[in-house]
């Protein structure tokens, strides 16, 4: 009303994720496998659907459901009986998923480089500039997270939609993988970055493809386990040697 003066103050707190509007659902993915990522669960540990629900301020039913979630993702195993755990993964589980997304990642840099979208590529830098002014210093959710979208941003600028999916799919399963030793290799994993970007922005297609494809291997080989991985990881170097060597 005319001459009254009102004052509205808001405050919002969220400590339970049962008080917020968004989907339950998503959230309660978002927050587990945040957890998980982060080594708060490790591999092979049980996720009991009760303790959850009381620790998030949920029903069961969205624990539940955000458990499938992240079993569609490889993060998480449900067993009859046994209920949900966090993967293990062995020696040959993780060579495979390696194998094929290496070579998609390799696919996704070279069509990059081949379409070479002005816009897409200035966000592929920006996101490049973002993620190396931190590496060095950032808590192991930061560095999933600027990996992530600098990966998205890869297959932004791909633009094939099928490939995208199909990256990201194995982005997540290789990232309950790669995460205990994210920190490790953050600036390594990044200086790597940097050469697929060179290469994406000079329309180098094919050299775009060798090092995404080698980035994920160079990760890999970071893992205690078999030799498998190394062999292919040594093969994209000796590649990459003998093209330096011809010029191609």
């Amino acid at each position: 009303m005319p001459g009254w003066e009102i004052a509205i103050v808001v405050e919002v707190k969220l400590e339970k994720l049962g008080a917020s509007h968004a989907p339950l659902t998503k959230l309660v993915a978002a927050a587990l496998r945040e957890r998980i990522l982060n080594g708060e669960f490790r591999p092979g540990e049980r996720l009991v659907e009760a303790k959850l629900s009381e620790e998030l301020g949920v029903s069961r039913m969205p624990v539940r459901e955000a458990l499938r979630v992240l079993a569609a993702e490889g993060v998480v195993t449900i067993e009859p009986r046994r209920g949900a755990a966090v993967t293990i993964h062995d020696d040959d589980q993780i060579r495979e998923i390696v194998e094929v997304r290496a070579t998609l990642e390799g696919l996704n840099a070279k069509l990059a480089a081949k379409r070479r979208d002005p816009q897409r590529l200035a966000r592929l830098q920006q996101v490049l500039a973002a993620g190396v002014k931190v590496a060095d210093g950032a808590e192991l959710a930061k560095l999933h997270q600027d990996n992530e979208n600098f990966h998205d941003a890869l297959a932004s600028a791909a633009d094939n939609s099928v490939l995208r999916e199909l990256v990201r799919s194995l982005r997540e399963r290789t990232a309950l993988i790669f995460a205990p030793h994210s920190k490790k290799r953050a600036r390594e994993n990044w200086e790597e970055h940097a050469a697929i970007v060179r290469a994406v922005v000079a329309g180098d297609a094919d050299l775009a493809a060798l090092l995404a494809s080698r980035h994920v291997y160079s990760a890999a080989q970071a893992l205690p386990q078999s030799g498998a991985v190394e062999q292919d990881a040594g093969a994209a170097k000796r590649k990459r040697a003998g093209q330096r060597r011809t010029g191609t």
